[in-house]
């Protein structure tokens, strides 16, 4: 799975609104003891909310927006899950923009050249509504040299990407930070931070 370039992230500038999937400095959740669970990992004080409805284990983070210091270019795990499994914007959490064509996302492709573009476009990254992502294109410097916005018509996600561990004596091994589809058995080796979502039927447009 190819990750695309965050819009309205890394590339703002600390007068622009921070993006609500944004991290905040004191969201930060303290260590997170992973042990192995079953045929994949846990937590050793696990939670019934650590993990989704499909048994996906999920990074702990704190709900503090506003408290500390924006982290631009860090993503925070739960509102990142919510605004893309919402459709809601990245930037101001409202619901993004739809037309006839489908919703809107921006993706840091190069949009002079099409046919270099993977067969399989995913992303980690929600969609926006009109008005950020103008102003995303505007305050972000490599937005303006290498972006495409898309309506999507057809999408859905298509798994997580996380950090993976492998077995280990006396704890995991974690390997890196990958992305991962929901019917790939490693899913259950995987700490999630972000979903991915697959776009499979779009019109690329002008904003």
């Amino acid at each position: 799975m190819r990750r695309q370039k965050a819009p309205g992230a890394s590339g703002l500038h600390h007068s622009d609104p921070v993006p609500y999937i944004a991290e905040w400095s004191e969201e930060r959740a303290p260590g997170q003891r992973v042990v192995v669970k079953g045929r994949g990992i846990g937590y050793a004080d696990e939670r019934p909310y650590d993990r989704d409805s499909d048994g996906v284990l999920w990074t702990r983070v704190r709900s503090l927006p506003g408290r500390g210091r924006p982290q631009f270019g860090k993503v925070h795990a739960l509102r990142q899950r919510r605004a893309m499994g919402q459709l809601l914007c990245q930037i101001c959490a409202r619901p993004a923009d739809r037309d006839a064509d489908g919703v809107l996302w921006l993706l840091g492709e190069d949009p002079a050249d099409p046919a270099s573009w993977p067969r399989d476009l995913v992303t980690t990254h929600p969609p926006l509504c009109l008005h950020c992502a103008a102003r995303s294109v505007r305050a972000c410097p490599h937005l303006r040299t290498q972006c495409v916005a898309l309506r999507v018509r057809t999408f859905g996600l298509a798994g997580v990407r996380g950090a993976l561990y492998a077995p280990g004596n006396p704890s995991p091994v974690p390997l890196g930070v990958v992305g991962v589809a929901f019917d790939d058995p490693r899913i259950q080796w995987v700490r999630a931070g972000q979903l991915i979502m697959r776009l499979r039927e779009f019109t690329v447009v002008g904003l």
